[in-house]
């Protein structure tokens, strides 16, 4: 028998965690074959250019998982936030995806997603502690509002 060994690893090099997602992607093309995947931003910049702004997610698996929002705090209140997470929901549409989902903290903004249409399916209390972790879905459709 192979002697095999254990370590819990903090900030694990990034060859690690290169080596895990491939033997993931691998395991999962076994089940599901070749899947589209891809990862996008879009950015908001001020007339300096800098990013005040912005949206990230990712399509796979026909549906849109937005990672990330987040505009300055000097630009908030001007529908800024509405209007990226509708232009990544366009993105997703114009590829044929009609489903996003994502997740947010208390602390955070579950109103404002709730305002873009998305439903919470679940809720992690204490995630951190006093706050719950929230997970949204839309389904998304060409003539949104």
């Amino acid at each position: 028998m192979t002697t095999i060994t254990y370590e819990t690893v903090y900030d694990p090099p990034s060859e690690a965690l290169e080596t895990l997602g491939a033997g993931l992607q691998a395991f999962n093309r076994e089940v599901m074959g070749d899947y589209p995947s891809a990862r996008f931003a879009v950015l908001v910049r001020n007339e300096a250019g800098e990013v005040v702004g912005g949206i990230s997610g990712n399509l796979r698996w026909d549906w849109l998982h937005i990672g990330a929002l987040w505009v300055r705090e000097d630009q908030r209140g001007q529908d800024i936030g509405t209007h990226l997470v509708r232009l990544a929901e366009e993105e997703a549409l114009a590829k044929g995806i009609t489903h996003s989902h994502l997740e947010t903290i208390s602390f955070q903004a579950l109103g404002f997603y709730l305002k873009c249409g998305y439903q919470a399916f679940a809720e992690l209390k204490d995630k951190p502690i006093g706050h719950s972790w929230y997970y949204l879905k839309k389904e998304l459709r060409a003539s949104q509002p």
